[in-house]
């Protein structure tokens, strides 16, 4: 069987017990001000043929970076298709929902096109849907990441992130990294592509920018399995606007997150993380912990 098309559950993450019927555990807003960008990017290069020897430097520096109109329209309109089709129940086949808090009691009143409403996220999708597969692994995407990555990519995880309007859950600070079995060291790489248009106002991604090179953080289960609100640097919070069709490439150790969302606006993107496909997965989760653990460690939050 081709490798992509073998089901993607690769990391074991540090989340609290989730509700069989697929519901996210409500949580409390986060701090006043822990969005709130000292700066707004405008940068980035323009197709991913334009993608050069000075944009893979920046992206050392910086640990991302964007490239608008990565994909075409039609590539965007195939994928919201695809994820209406999986939102609504359409796809035949085993993949991952997970609803939002604030949608419980909605959800049986909605009506299948409109689900997509009420759900956080859809992930471990691609085996069975060949409009996202095909994105999976489109050339000029893999073309970069093989630079980037200095090996063949391997994609380990498939994840759709709605935001949906109004109930969209926060996405509390992190390091993607602290949720992969992987050993210490390995490179990642996350795609994120913009398939709404991304704004301040209905939460598109905020980072830390170079802080990737300051290397594992420790994280606490709070909100969720995040890095502790007293430890982002707020002051350095960049936020990166974008439009459909645009693409994140963002390292596995860049400090990321998205506030909850209080706009009528959508904002779906597909998520895809690739690692080198001469690095396997690591069979428990010791190594992670203990890099991005808070046990034996004399910390707090």
């Amino acid at each position: 069987m081709d490798e992509a098309m073998v089901k993607t559950q690769p990391y074991l993450a540090n989340t609290a017990p989730t509700d069989p019927a697929g519901f996210e555990p409500a949580i409390a807003e986060p701090p006043a001000q822990l969005y709130e960008p000292g700066e707004i990017y405008r940068g980035g290069v323009t197709g991913l043929a334009a993608v050069s020897g000075a944009a893979f430097s920046l992206f050392r520096e910086l640990g991302f970076l964007i490239v608008r109109q990565a994909l075409s329209m039609a590539e965007v309109n195939d994928a919201l298709a695809a994820i209406e089709a999986l939102c609504a129940g359409q796809v035949p086949g085993d993949y991952h929902v997970r609803f939002e808090a604030g949608a419980r009691r909605q959800l049986d009143s909605l009506e299948p096109a409109l689900r997509q409403d009420a759900i956080r996220k859809l992930s471990d999708f691609v085996q069975i849907e060949p409009r996202l597969l095909a994105i999976s692994r489109h050339a000029g995407l893999h073309a970069v990441l093989r630079e980037l990555l200095g090996d063949e990519p391997l994609m380990f995880q498939d994840m759709a992130l709605l935001k949906p309007p109004r109930i969209g859950r926060e996405k509390p600070w992190h390091q993607d990294c602290a949720y992969f079995d992987l050993p210490q060291g390995t490179r990642v790489v996350g795609v994120w592509l913009a398939l709404d248009e991304a704004k301040v106002e209905n939460c598109c991604m905020h980072i830390i920018p170079g802080s990737h090179r300051e290397g594992p953080v420790v994280h606490f289960q709070r909100r969720d399995w995040q890095i502790c609100d007293t430890e982002v640097q707020t002051r350095r919070c960049l936020a990166l606007p974008m439009q459909p069709g645009d693409c994140l490439f963002f390292d596995g150790l860049l400090q990321h997150g998205t506030p909850p969302s209080h706009s009528p606006l959508r904002r779906r993107a597909l998520q895809f993380h690739y690692r080198p496909k001469s690095v396997d997965m690591l069979p428990d989760d010791s190594e992670r912990l203990r890099l991005f653990g808070e046990e034996g460690k004399d910390v707090s939050c």
